[in-house]
């Protein structure tokens, strides 16, 4: 479990593909290290186990899943990538419960720099919509953010000077592709009212009379 919180930004030191798998070297900083075999480090928001190790590196393999579901096929050495340690009790909660477990990739499609914050745009595939709602939460390469302007299978998310400063998101451009993890609280609410409802709650058959029937609403 991780927070979005991002802590450092690691570089791709080494990327080596073999039979739709691949094993992958990222170097740190001081301030990033002591690792240990085994434990679960969140890179560019995905949750990976650490497989080797040195001061200040450390490798792990991606297996064909990771591949196809994320955007580690587009990496390269050289890449920076945002690192993120596994949740303590004793870390701060400053984003939200993220898993590590990637919904999607999708793609920014627009980049808008304004005084103080700059709007990145990012196209993601139709079946995200209902996780992506106004105002709610969404890691963007494992970056706890919120998104808004949700349209159009597009949504926005606004970013601050310190946030562009300390993560991944400054080397971003139109037509690169990043890692999406919708709310993982708005997933279980919705697969509840899947099952509560029966069938699927996520289309526009929610209505007065719907939820009158399902005894949520007796006005008349």
């Amino acid at each position: 479990m991780f927070t979005g919180i991002i802590e450092t930004v690691g570089t791709v030191a080494k990327i080596v593909f073999q039979d739709d798998k691949a094993r992958m070297r990222v170097d740190t900083n001081p301030q990033f290290s002591r690792f240990e075999m085994g434990e679960s480090i969140a890179v560019n928001g995905v949750c990976l186990t650490v497989v080797d190790m040195g001061e200040h590196w450390f490798a792990m393999d991606l297996t064909t899943e990771t591949l196809n579901c994320t955007s580690f096929k587009q990496v390269k050495e050289g890449s920076r990538v945002n690192l993120e340690r596994a949740l303590t009790p004793a870390k701060k909660m400053s984003g939200h419960f993220v898993t590590g477990h990637i919904d999607s990739v999708a793609t920014v499609v627009g980049i808008d720099e304004k005084p103080g914050e700059v709007l990145f745009r990012f196209e993601h595939p139709p079946e995200l919509t209902p996780y992506l709602i106004e105002k709610g939460s969404a890691a963007v390469d494992g970056i706890s953010l919120t998104v808004f302007d949700c349209r159009d299978n597009c949504f926005t998310v606004s970013i601050i000077p310190f946030t562009l400063e300390h993560t991944n998101l400054n080397d971003r451009k139109t037509g690169d592709a990043v890692n999406i993890e919708c709310d993982m609280i708005g997933k279980y609410v919705i697969r509840a009212c899947e099952t509560v409802f029966g069938g699927s709650a996520r289309g526009a058959d929610i209505s007065p009379d719907f939820l009158k029937q399902q005894g949520f609403y007796d006005k008349e």
